[in-house]
């Protein structure tokens, strides 16, 4: 089964008790298979607060894994916002909206200054879409670069630059891939395209690489920006999962490496669980893609999902989630390099984007990471695997995460190791 390994094994619903496992046929009839859920014991979440979620039966959990509800689940003034919204009126983006260009102009003052246009989508998966769109109608080139096991969304044309769905096989004739220890390949990748017959179009790549393996520091990025540029071909930053303040340093991942990207990919974080993605971009590549081209998207940018945008980036900022990331990582950094147990190999992160590798005997620890994060699951706390070798914990929390949900991770997690070191 491709994915994950943490995800739950349909073969085994006869081990789930009555409930859960009337719920799980329930879906495979309904929705069919190709869905996912985690855990060897699929989770019922029922109400959210916060940095915690309660099950059908009042349980509560502690969620150190779902950078959604970026400013936390449930948050008062995003669902006050929702609701009024809601209840004033909800149209699209044929219409005028003062609403609308308030938030982007708020948004575009983040971003660098060659940066100042912004065009709204739903999903990450979308506005990766839309980038990649862009970005061949501009060079007039299909080829893409992209990293060993990105995951950049779900549309026919991003799954096909997304090997963490598929592996290689999954690709287009048009991809390639550069692995992540040395992005200096970036070049030599597009170079091998061109004598394919295949004209350069992007080098796109997640300034955290999460699916990678969640690395904070990325060799090679700026000179791989810049061999991506002497081939004409543009760089997409996909910030869907680092930005919006989640790395604790300013609001995106491609700001600590002093880069202006060419176009720069929003969405999960957003709107704190409401559907809003975007991509940013400089102006001419818009206006000469909007020369032949008739953008719309019934839902991207309406008006409850940009109040819920402006809601959540308001919290953001009156909040201090940033700076909360930036000292909460810290911390949180440190307790986890101060466990004691032979299947940590290294830890890493920046902010509140965090990855602990497990290896035995120097070898990708699959095995043991599913088993902790079962254990976790069964101690109340959720978090999920990363990587090729899927053994890497990925740590990823809302941004209001504290010194005592830090506390409550640290401990349970010894204990899971313990368990199965």
């Amino acid at each position: 089964m491709a994915g994950p390994a943490t995800y739950f094994d349909p073969a085994r619903k006869d081990e789930l008790d009555p409930a859960t496992r009337a719920l799980v046929a329930r879906r495979e009839r309904a929705l069919g298979t190709a869905y996912r859920l985690f855990y060897d014991e699929p989770l019922q979440p029922v109400r959210g607060l916060g940095t915690k979620v309660w099950d059908a039966d009042g349980t509560e959990y502690l969620d150190a894994y779902n950078n959604v509800p970026s400013v936390g689940h449930a948050h008062p003034r995003v669902v006050a916002a929702i609701a009024e919204q809601a209840a004033t009126l909800n149209t699209h983006t044929r219409y005028l909206q003062e609403g609308i260009l308030d938030y982007a102009e708020q948004v575009l003052e983040t971003l660098p200054a060659s940066i100042e246009t912004m065009m709204f989508a739903c999903t990450g998966s979308e506005a990766n879409d839309l980038a990649l769109r862009i970005a061949k109608h501009v060079t007039g080139g299909t080829g893409v670069v992209v990293t060993t096991n990105a995951y950049h969304g779900v549309t026919t044309e991003i799954a096909a630059i997304s090997p963490s769905l598929g592996g290689m096989e999954s690709l287009a004739p048009w991809v390639r891939m550069v692995d992540t220890a040395n992005l200096a390949g970036v070049g030599a990748a597009f170079d091998e395209l061109q004598a394919a017959g295949v004209k350069p179009a992007a080098f796109i790549v997640d300034t955290i690489l999460a699916s990678d393996g969640v690395i904070p520091s990325i060799n090679n990025l700026v000179d791989a920006v810049a061999a991506t540029r002497d081939r004409g071909a543009l760089f997409i930053a996909d910030e869907v999962q680092p930005g919006f303040g989640r790395l604790g340093h300013g609001m995106w991942g491609f700001d600590r490496y002093g880069l202006s990207p060419d176009l720069v990919t929003v969405g999960k974080p957003m709107a704190n669980g409401h559907p809003v993605a975007a991509v940013m971009a400089r102006r001419e590549l818009t206006e000469a893609f909007g020369r032949s081209v008739r953008y719309f998207n019934t839902f991207g940018g309406n008006t409850v999902s940009i109040a819920a945008a402006q809601a959540t980036l308001d919290v953001l900022r009156d909040e201090g989630l940033i700076e909360n990331a930036r000292v909460i990582g810290e911390r949180l950094l440190g307790q986890l390099n101060g466990i004691d147990s032979p299947l940590i190999a290294e830890v890493r992160g920046a902010g509140l984007f965090i990855g602990v590798t497990l290896e035995r005997d120097g070898r990708p620890a699959t095995a043991e990471t599913l088993a902790v994060v079962n254990e976790l699951r069964r101690r109340r706390v959720l978090l999920a695997a990363s990587g090729v070798g899927n053994n890497i914990l990925k740590i990823r929390p809302p941004l209001p995460f504290d010194a005592g949900d830090s506390d409550r991770l640290v401990t349970e997690l010894q204990r899971a190791l313990a368990l199965h070191a």
